[in-house]
């Protein structure tokens, strides 16, 4: 039967390039020119840092290190403004990571292959001193078959080599093994990797078929026979449904198979109800069940219309989606699968219902995340590029993600200077054909910017894609009036958590309120409402959910055009996302209310908000209603008083939703809370914390710069600690100067349960301290 082994810990790790040994003689050469490629460095089982041995595996502590996985190398550097401004500016260096590993003689006979999540940026994986792959993009997953190169008398030694020298993007890249890693063990019959393909189809108001494409591979060296079986059940195991064949496959060869199952009335898959089903895959070999997978999907109808935007389930539903990177401010590339799904749950929150994974595929978590939590995806590959590797990669993603109810739209490029000549017209149809041969249930978009109106591709999209440009929407759309639009980049609005100022140059700091950068990035309220205002538009996706390393000006690190910041704190600008996407009445005000020393100066206050009024309120004292253009907000230009600011929001006269801020006094204490939910103790979640002051009456303090020190006890450990994203000390470090009243924390869950306890200390606060309660982690 197979198993799926996560094979995250236990890692050696080495930073650099390591030399292999030089030869004069032609022995070595010629070993080296053998299957185990016995001269090539840390590659080799043989290979040792002492010179003088040729012990097995000899490796010193020294230069190796003991990590586990996910591990993103690079975020550990301290940022210098000599090294690369749209990469961070960090500088990226070379890596090896090796694991010592056994097998049982019981393995023998099975298909043993690695399943890689995501290396960066190229990697190169040998096995036992035999090269095994090279993967050429670091964010598409690819599989390794090791069966013909394991050793089960013995150890084996998995070697692998990151080269981070070549950019991927103008972004943060990150280096090293920073997603899982599997071991799979299989029969030699055996499904495919990504092997299933569910088709759903809605057959009248009330019958689906489901079409189920299953690609079986036959290891073996003799032809056989099977029996397949596929299952449709809740995700509960309860099974509905079934059909089966019974089947013959060559010796080293692969066969598809097509099955149909039907059903009435299955729950659908929403953005309110992401109800999902299942497949169960089973092979039997002489009445012996030998394989089994399970393969999650959902039953919706969907489609791009050139009139109405996009129509979900027979109603029409307007995009209201965000783009994202997939780097996370104290640990880098490195994720842990429970910090994707608290990302999701945060712009579900925000009231988005819509997620570009921009400019490549995401981990699979976020995938996973996007399906239970109702998000719609336009899915994006990293290259414009119709050679055999881009279509390899291409492929690699329709194959992985073409099973997803989440998934609505295939990305093939973004912002390719080659969308406006002849060149980039043939990569198109190569691209876009290449998807139709593997998914024709959705559409395919290019993302283009430069110079709309003379690309060579729109024709060419099924869904015409345009970043920006809001000037040309209206001229493209009577050029193209059968074809559907969608706004697939727009706003990169830069704000400052926590900054109500003019921009601080000297800290590259933004002022926290909406505001047209230019005529390219216009602001969030102007670009939402034209987008609202019409059907045909299908919706857009803003410019960016989460600030992210790179593309900064020093001595700032990231991108500030999130609407979370990147130790995932909310901005004002998710409040306002929420006022323009949420339907549950909702008031946010800015800024916060502590400007000692300002005394009757007059302070700009904003309130975003839902509400068709807006009244503001200062220490009980009217200071006017307003009323709120839809998608708009309310400005008011108040005196500074100390006390309290309020206010009030109305739906047709009747008070709906009010907030307020008070002028504090003094920190006394500091305060933790634990923003996502921990449960268990399985050595890889993080437990991600807010650290505030609070005054003598419990309220926080926004503009508290206290120094914090962070520590937590053995049940657990603080992996990162962020504040201001100007600060160039590591994350990893556990003391930090908080700014703007927050300090994040990421604490790894260890392996024991009982009561973690975290702790943050500051001289002359009253130390806080949280528990977390942690369970025994289920198998």
């Amino acid at each position: 039967m197979r198993e799926k082994i996560l094979f995250n810990d236990g890692w050696k790790f080495h930073c650099g390039d390591l030399p292999a040994r030089n030869t004069v003689m032609k022995g070595p050469d010629y070993m080296g020119a053998k299957t185990e490629r016995m001269m090539i460095g840390p590659a080799s089982c043989y290979y040792s840092d002492n010179s003088d041995s040729f012990e097995l595996g000899n490796t010193s502590p020294d230069l190796w290190l003991d990590v586990n996985l996910p591990h993103d190398y690079i975020i550990e550097q301290t940022p210098s403004k000599e090294n690369p401004q749209a990469l961070g500016y960090f500088k990226y260096e070379n890596a090896w990571y090796r694991k010592h590993f056994s097998l049982d003689a019981s393995d023998k006979n099975k298909r043993i292959t690695l399943y890689f999540e995501g290396v960066a940026t190229n990697a190169t994986v040998y096995l036992n001193g035999c090269l095994m792959k090279h993967n050429f993009c670091g964010y598409t997953p690819f599989e390794v078959d090791i069966t013909d190169n394991v050793y089960f008398d013995r150890e084996n030694i998995l070697a692998v080599y990151t080269d981070s020298s070549s950019h991927e993007g103008w972004w943060y890249q990150g280096g090293g093994i920073y997603r899982n890693v599997w071991l799979i063990k299989t029969a030699e019959i055996a499904v495919d990797l990504w092997g299933i393909y569910v088709n759903p189809q809605k057959t009248d108001s009330e019958n689906w078929d489901v079409n189920i494409e299953t690609t079986v591979l036959n290891c073996a060296y003799d032809n056989a026979d099977f029996t397949l079986k596929s299952a449709l059940c809740t995700l509960d195991n309860s099974e509905i449904m079934h059909t089966e064949d019974n089947l013959s496959i060559d010796c080293k060869s692969k066969i598809t198979a097509n099955q149909k199952l039907n059903i009435a009335n299955p729950l659908i898959w929403d953005t309110d109800t992401p109800n999902m089903y299942k497949i169960v895959t089973k092979i039997f070999s002489n009445g012996t069940l030998i394989d089994q997978t399970e393969t999650k999907f959902g039953f919706r109808t969907f489609k791009f219309d050139c009139e109405n935007g996009f129509i979900l389930n027979g109603r029409q539903v307007k995009l209201k989606g965000v783009c994202a990177h997939q780097d996370y401010g104290l640990t880098g590339k490195a994720v842990p699968d429970n910090v994707y799904k608290y990302r999701i749950e945060m712009i579900k929150e925000m009231g988005a219902n819509a997620y570009r994974t921009s400019h490549y595929p995401h981990a699979e978590a976020t995938m996973d995340a996007l399906d239970e939590n109702g998000i719609l995806v336009m899915d994006e590959t990293r290259w414009y590029d119709s050679t055999d590797e881009g279509i390899a990669q291409l492929e690699t993603l329709i194959k992985r993600d073409r099973n997803r109810p989440s998934v609505i739209l295939w990305s093939v490029g973004n912002e390719e200077p080659k969308h406006l000549t002849e060149q980039g017209r043939r990569i198109a149809k190569t691209m876009i054909a290449s998807v139709k041969k593997l998914d024709k249930s959705r559409p395919v978009t290019t993302a283009i910017s430069n110079d709309p109106l003379d690309a060579t591709v729109l024709d060419l999209a099924d869904v015409i894609g345009i970043n920006y440009n809001l000037q040309h929407y209206e001229n493209l759309h009577k050029m193209h009036p059968d074809k559907p639009f969608v706004v697939t980049e727009c706003c990169a609005t830069g704000t400052t958590r926590g900054h109500y100022f003019d921009d601080n140059t000297e800290r590259s700091f933004a002022s926290a309120y909406d505001k047209d950068t230019n005529k390219w990035f216009l602001g969030r309220e102007k670009t939402w409402k034209y987008v609202a205002e019409r059907d045909w538009i299908a919706g857009s996706f803003q410019w960016i959910a989460f600030e992210h390393r790179g593309e900064c000006v020093w001595p700032r690190l990231c991108s500030i055009s999130g609407a979370i910041d990147m130790y995932l704190q909310k901005k004002d600008a998710f409040y306002q996302n929420k006022s323009h996407w949420s339907d549950e009445p909702m008031v946010h005000i800015l800024p916060h209310w502590n400007f000692s020393g300002l005394e009757g100066e007059i302070i700009k206050v904003w309130i975003y908000t839902n509400c068709d009024e807006a009244e503001l309120m200062l220490n009980g004292k009217s200071l006017g209603a307003k009323k709120i253009e839809k998608y708009g907000h309310g400005e008011w230009n108040v005196p500074y008083e100390k006390g309290e600011i309020r206010a009030i929001g109305k739906i047709n006269g009747k008070i709906v939703s009010e907030e307020k801020i008070e002028t504090t006094g003094k920190p006394v204490k500091l305060k933790l809370t634990l923003d996502n939910k921990i449960e268990y103790a399985n050595g890889r979640d993080l437990a991600l914390l807010t650290c505030v002051c609070v005054d003598e009456n419990g309220r926080e303090v926004p503009d508290a710069e206290a120094f914090i020190k962070f520590s937590a006890n053995k049940l657990g450990a603080v992996v990162g600690t962020g504040s201001d994203i100007s600060d160039h000390i590591p994350p990893s470090c556990p003391d930090r100067k908080m700014r703007a009243g927050k300090c994040s924390a990421a604490v790894r869950v260890g392996n024991g349960e009982g009561v973690l306890k975290v702790y943050a200390f500051s001289e002359n606060l009253d130390t806080a301290v949280i528990d977390i309660p942690l369970k025994k982690a289920k198998n």
